[in-house]
């Protein structure tokens, strides 16, 4: 039986940005989030973002601007979820910390889903060689400051669900 620790925030993991900048699979695509309120000192920089999970044992901080958000339908993202699709927000890895003590969960030979040991939520996907981290948009403290803005994997969508339909689409063929 896993138990949540007492102080959740006893224990921080730092991401830092991989040496090898690669592209991502939102190349060309206009992906503009909504900007969440403006840090009180109005340095954009400043800014900070903060979620974590059902129980409260994994939380995150993420600083600055968005660089990207949207769908992603890939097989990898429903199954690990349970959802029809996944809403992300993306930051670059030096940007985001992660307190608690997360798991991970290895979904694909090209990266690793974080989640918390306890209540089973997923916070997070990192690509092995990106310099970039996917936060699910729905473990945010306000997710409706993140609107999705295109859709990936498209591909692999469920037909009946349809959310954001005038959204840019990305096919990247089938996922695993």
């Amino acid at each position: 039986m896993t138990t949540a620790p007492t102080d959740p925030s006893s224990a921080t993991d730092a991401f830092p940005g991989d040496a090898a900048a690669v592209g991502s699979q939102w190349e060309g695509v206009s992906s503009a989030p909504a900007a969440p309120p403006p840090a009180a000192s109005g340095d954009p920089a400043a800014t900070l973002h903060a979620g974590g999970c059902h129980c409260g044992c994994v939380r995150f901080t993420a600083r600055g601007t968005p660089l990207s958000t949207g769908w992603c339908h890939c097989t990898i993202c429903r199954r690990t979820t349970g959802a029809p699709a996944l809403a992300w927000v993306t930051f670059p890895r030096e940007a985001v910390t992660i307190s608690g003590a997360p798991a991970t969960y290895r979904a694909s030979p090209v990266g690793e889903r974080v989640l918390c040991p306890v209540c089973g939520a997923q916070i997070a996907y990192r690509g092995d060689a990106s310099p970039t981290i996917d936060l699910n948009a729905g473990v945010f403290d306000h997710p409706e400051r993140y609107p999705p803005a295109a859709h990936g994997f498209y591909a692999d969508h469920i037909p009946w669900f349809d959310a954001g339909p005038d959204l840019p689409k990305v096919d990247d063929g089938d996922s695993p």
